[in-house]
């Protein structure tokens, strides 16, 4: 059965939230938004695109960090309403330089940093 991303279940703002997972590592790398044409995009291209709900733009990860994320499979959850894409990532996939968006854990009530960053995030 060929895939039309019409076909996911989109929230008001027409988006539908992307998990980022290391294909290899399997480490959750960050959390962000598609619509339906950055799902086509990215299932044409090979390369994750993504939809910035800040600068109302598409998102190509790594077009100006060169932090790519190259897709390996895009997997739907059973309610058609979120998306997990496995990719190939290089470099950082934070925007703080640190490997996945999620280095802050809550323990015993208390933030803890457990991620230093790979790559000063202010350098080209």
């Amino acid at each position: 059965m060929a895939f039309d991303p019409a076909s996911l279940r989109y929230d008001a703002n027409g988006l539908v939230p992307a998990i980022a997972q290391d294909a290899a590592t399997g480490a959750v790398l960050m959390l962000a938004w598609m619509n339906a044409d950055a799902v086509a995009r990215t299932l044409a291209t090979g390369r994750v695109t993504y939809w910035s709900r800040s600068r109302q733009a598409f998102w190509v990860k790594g077009e100006t960090s060169g932090h790519i994320q190259a897709l390996v499979e895009m997997r739907i959850d059973c309610d058609r309403d979120a998306l997990l894409v496995l990719v190939r990532q290089t470099g950082p996939a934070c925007h703080t330089g640190r490997k996945s968006c999620f280095y802050t854990a809550l323990r015993d009530g208390t933030e803890v940093e457990i991620m230093a960053p790979m790559a000063d995030p202010e350098a080209p």
